[in-house]
């Protein structure tokens, strides 16, 4: 039996193809999720008032209301804003990843989709949302990152990082496709009473990935950073 099948967690999917509701839904019920499904942003609207999902899984791309507009709507409504937001979004859409950001969204998704790995994502979006944000580990795609020991393993190979590499990697990972601004890598890595030029976050990043490899954390320019693998 799924561990998700007695908490009964309410995932509502919103997009406007049918192929990739049916792929969804499918794989949610069969892993014990409660599931409603919506076409249209405006729809989406409707039904986190009746359905009360604890995560909305939304296109960005959809007629009569797009993501980011239905986001910014949810988001707004006291009744609604604590409901989890995470996009579903093509490869390489930038722009719509930051304006989703902006509109309050909480993560996104790559499509194409891989079940497991849609699994793997919902469950520990679910799980910051309930207060369990202070991981001691994170594992993901094969990265796996321990805070106890400061060992990160890839591709079967360990590296004991610095403690600010390790801390900024941890800090990225913890949240994959999430564009991190430089301020917000200072403030959570360096601290707000640290002086530390924007230098030092692009030197840390170059180390990390002499150490992972180029392809661990893109650069989007003008922005941030973001763990990508």
């Amino acid at each position: 039996m799924s561990e998700n099948t007695e908490i009964k967690y309410k995932i509502l999917i919103v997009d406007d193809d049918d192929d990739i509701l049916d792929f969804i839904s499918y794989n949610l019920h069969k892993n014990g999720y409660q599931v409603e499904e919506a076409r249209n942003g405006l729809q989406a609207c409707e039904m986190a008032k009746k359905f009360k999902p604890n995560l909305i899984l939304m296109d960005v791309m959809m007629p009569e209301m797009d993501g980011i507009t239905a986001c910014k709507r949810i988001k707004s409504d006291p009744k609604l804003n604590k409901i989890s937001i995470v996009f579903l979004t093509a490869r390489g859409e930038e722009i719509s990843e930051l304006e989703g950001f902006e509109a309050g969204a909480d993560d996104y998704i790559v499509k194409p989709l891989k079940p497991k790995i849609l699994l793997s994502r919902i469950k520990a979006i679910l799980s910051r949302a309930n207060g369990n944000e202070k991981a001691q580990s994170i594992e993901v795609n094969g990265l796996k990152i321990d805070k106890e020991t400061y060992l990160v393993t890839y591709l079967n190979k360990s590296h004991v990082l610095p403690k600010k590499e390790f801390e900024l990697l941890f800090l990225l990972a913890g949240k994959p496709g999430k564009v991190f601004t430089r301020e917000n890598i200072l403030a959570d890595v360096w601290g707000t009473d640290v002086f530390v030029v924007d230098r030092t976050i692009d030197v840390h990043i170059r180390k990390i990935r002499e150490k992972l490899g180029d392809n661990i954390i893109a650069t989007i320019k003008g922005v941030g950073y973001k763990f990508e693998i």
